[in-house]
């Protein structure tokens, strides 16, 4: 796998809507993230495009032996030879002419070096052109075609007749076993948070570890929340030999799908502790891969040695100059974009009832919900079909779903084996137990409330990408979609070049200036958050000190905010706003608790 040919990637979103975006997009270069954890829309989307190119297939069904990693290898193969097939066709068509190889250097950021060789090629003497065409072929490459497993998504299973499975058909083991399998040269971004089994296992696979010439088929990409996590497990990682060659800071709140808060730490912070610590993360754990490769393995020294990780961020951002501050203020590698992407349709797939909500969504239609079976905020939006097919059925009393899938199966409350928060099974027996509670009739209204939230996600996130693809009609399959906040100030259906001219700032922003800084965005949803916190808090002196130390770091990331606010800002970052906000919610905040300790 080559070195990123952008300084932006297209991260995982939902199980759906990015599930064949390196089908879109790696033809052009571009990196991106398949979600594996719906094996069965994978299967449904592999059908589709082996018809669609009429190549072989076979069904891999529900009831196969160790199929739920057969059907994630068979979709990943299919997608790296529709990749490579696509590719090659782009690499074929002659330079000096207006079509989609032009295109793939046109959307090259202009300080790449492959860009400017390309415009030297486009400037040259006739008589230098084929020499200078020969070595740029040679330097196209396609983007990484990346896979995510939620590692805490990994529901060990039974077998027909009732009995527990071993370990390695756990969801999250399987969904492994489906990529490592797979002839992929890309990575694998693990997320929602640390699985110790999940993690051992990719001990299990060659392909995670140096072949004799030092290079890495599949690497490792974790997801964090800030420093103190990347290093533990790194280092866990680093004793097996394994080395993260990436990791990928996403903002606790201000994201798309699910938000894992962090305890009233800003980004800004992060970023900050990320960059100054960035040789102590190399440092810590370079030993320990350098041991196992010495106790295991001959010769590791003096081949090649182990190379200082990634540092990327999401969550977000919506300018050119945001991009710029994090590239070069805090030596990002990269970024990620996720939620404008969905307005994308040569990126993403969602089907066109959800597209036009995203596109006239304002702010007051996003927010953080409490619809996810895992208990976790998941940012979403308002009167999806997702939604609105649940609020139909809790209205003829049969709540929750059946659960088709079953994915998100946890819950032991009511039942021996787990069942799902979001299941019809689940709501009754719940709402029946709240229902004969002494609980007053305001707090059992809240408490219900609660219960009916949660949503089918396993099968309602998959559904926009079956609608889209003609797979499924609309009426029989109600979707859901989790955008980030940032999506609202997008309004429109825009071409992938439009989109990325966006990104590097070659054309009028998609956003108007007065768009909040994407840390003033972020400030605020953490105040709320922390609103919402303290209204649920039981104002025990433990609570009430884990209130206090959030809202201390709060504060203190409110003071650096500004800091950044006084500094000279990038085209097109509207650094005005983060002074305004800071001041509003620090106000805010001493109302909140003023009211609190009252």
């Amino acid at each position: 796998m080559n070195p990123s040919l952008h300084t932006f990637s297209i991260p995982v979103m939902g199980t759906g809507h990015s599930i064949d975006s390196p089908i879109r997009v790696a033809p052009y270069g571009i990196n991106s993230v398949i979600s594996i954890v719906d094996d069965l829309l994978v299967e449904k989307i592999r059908k589709y495009y082996s018809e669609k190119f009429d190549l072989p297939y076979k069904n891999i069904p529900r009831s196969a032996e160790d199929g739920r990693a057969k059907r994630i290898t068979a979709y990943l193969d299919l997608v790296h030879d529709l990749v490579s097939h696509k590719f090659e066709e782009i690499r074929s068509q002659p330079f000096f002419e207006e079509n989609e190889r032009a295109k793939y250097f046109r959307m090259l950021p202009n300080e790449s070096p492959l860009k400017t060789a390309y415009q030297k090629l486009m400037a040259a003497a006739e008589n230098e052109q084929t020499s200078l065409a020969e070595k740029l072929n040679d330097l196209m490459q396609p983007g990484s075609i990346d896979v995510n497993i939620m590692a805490k998504v990994d529901k060990l299973n039974l077998t027909k007749s009732g009995e527990p499975m071993s370990a390695e058909y756990s969801d999250g083991s399987a969904a492994l076993r489906g990529y490592a399998n797979s002839k992929l040269s890309s990575s694998l971004v693990l997320s929602a948070g640390f699985n110790p089994r999940l993690y051992n296992y990719l001990s299990d696979f060659q392909d995670f570890y140096r072949d004799a010439c030092g290079s890495i088929k599949k690497k490792i990409i974790l997801k964090v929340s800030d420093f103190r996590s990347a290093l533990i497990q790194g280092k866990y990682l680093a004793k097996k030999g394994l080395e993260v060659f990436e990791y990928r800071i996403e903002s606790g709140l201000n994201c798309g799908g699910h938000a894992f808060a962090t305890d009233g730490l800003l980004l800004p912070v992060l970023l900050k502790e990320f960059k100054e610590k960035k040789e102590m993360l190399s440092s810590a754990i370079r030993p320990l891969v350098e041991k196992f490769y010495e106790d295991e393995r001959e010769g590791f020294s003096a081949k090649w040695e182990v190379q200082e990780p990634r540092i990327t961020v999401q969550g977000g951002i919506g300018t050119h100059g945001e991009m710029q501050r994090l590239l070069k203020e805090y030596d990002m590698d990269s970024t990620g974009w996720g939620s404008p992407f969905l307005l994308v349709p040569e990126a993403t797939t969602v089907d066109q009832t959800t597209r036009t909500l995203l596109e006239n969504a304002k702010e007051e239609d996003l927010y953080l919900s409490g619809v996810s079976p895992l208990g976790v905020p998941f940012n979403n939006v308002r009167q999806t079909g997702s939604r609105i097919w649940h609020e139909e059925r809790i209205e003829k009393g049969k709540p929750g779903s059946p659960c088709p899938k079953g994915f998100l199966e946890s819950n032991t409350e009511f039942t021996e084996n787990p069942i799902c928060t979001a299941s019809t099974q689940y709501q009754l027996l719940k709402i029946d137990q709240i229902n004969h509670s002494d609980y007053d009739e305001g707090k059992k209204e809240r408490l219900k409330t609660k219960v009916l939230d949660k949503a089918c996600l396993c099968d309602h996130l998959g559904n926009g990408a079956l609608i889209q693809l003609g797979i499924q009609k609309e009426s029989r399959a109600p979707q859901a979609i989790c955008p980030g906040p940032n999506i609202a100030y997008f309004s429109g259906e825009y071409s992938l070049e439009e989109m990325v001219n966006h990104i590097y700032g070659r054309r009028t922003s998609l956003v108007e200036g007065e768009r909040p800084h994407m840390f003033a965005k972020e400030m605020r949803m953490y105040v709320d958050y922390l609103q919402d916190l303290i209204d649920e808090s039981d104002s025990d002196p433990g609570e009430n000190r884990k209130l206090t130390k959030f809202r201390n770091n709060l504060e203190e990331g409110m003071n650096y905010c500004l800091e950044i606010a006084g500094s000279n800002g990038y085209e097109g970052e509207n650094l005005e706003s983060i002074k305004t906000t800071v001041a509003e919610l620090k106000t805010r905040l001493e109302h909140i608790f003023s009211i609190a300790v009252a």
